[in-house]
């Protein structure tokens, strides 16, 4: 069972320079320690934080019409500032690492992760289409 845990921005990190970011070095210390026992663990399979939403875009589906959208997206509240890519045997134990998660924004912060379960291929039906991303898994 694959999760994520999604590290929640705030307007702080959105301010964040896109280059020559260093987190603070508590919460960098903290969680540089995690993701250690993550892959001791076995289980750590991805991490990575994001840059501030201004280098990104959007893309929205109107109809058959696409149109991009630049970032900042200051008018959004959930932005995600980074993700943790883990492999588990259960929900449980998903929820052990995600509750030892250090806090993104520092120790007495206010804060906020999200964990979700990735779909895998097994969740659906047979299809020519399932079998072509299976190919796909197989080739990365």
């Amino acid at each position: 069972m694959r999760y994520m845990i999604l590290v929640k921005s705030i307007p702080t990190f959105e301010a964040q320079p896109d280059t020559g970011f260093q987190p603070d070095p508590a919460v960098f210390t903290a969680m540089t320690t995690y993701h250690e026992e993550l892959a001791r663990a076995g289980v750590l399979l991805d991490a990575n934080g994001l840059k501030p939403t201004r280098s990104g875009w959007r893309v929205r589906y109107e109809g058959e019409r696409r149109s991009i959208i630049d970032g900042p997206f200051t008018e959004s509240k959930e932005l995600i500032a980074g993700y943790t890519l883990i492999q588990v045997n259960s929900r449980e134990e998903a929820l052990e690492w995600a509750r030892r998660f250090p806090n993104p924004v520092g120790a007495g912060q206010p804060a906020e992760i999200e964990v979700r379960e990735l779909f895998e291929m097994d969740d659906f039906a047979p299809s020519d289409e399932l079998e072509r991303f299976r190919a796909i898994d197989a080739a990365i």
